[in-house]
């Protein structure tokens, strides 16, 4: 009875080990592809954050108004 729980064990900790292995290939993996990466430069960078920010920026302008627009008008009809 006590033999097969000690194997038991003895199996996890080597699953243990193993996991640990692969953690360690994925992370050298990773490593490897973010050296591939094409990354852009500093000038492309400010300029697509500011393209992003400007677009959030005229999307929550817009969903303002409507919801603005669209409140005056229900209320109109309600009264």
């Amino acid at each position: 009875m006590y033999k097969g729980c000690e194997l038991e064990m003895s199996t996890h900790a080597n699953t243990n080990n193993e996991k640990r292995g692969n953690a360690s290939k994925y992370l050298k993996g990773v490593k490897s592809e973010l050296k591939k990466v094409n990354w852009p430069s500093r000038k492309d960078l400010k300029n697509h954050t500011a393209l992003v920010v400007g677009a959030v920026a005229v999307a929550t302008a817009m969903l303002w108004v409507f919801d603005t627009a669209f409140g005056f008008g229900l209320s109109f009809i309600l009264k």
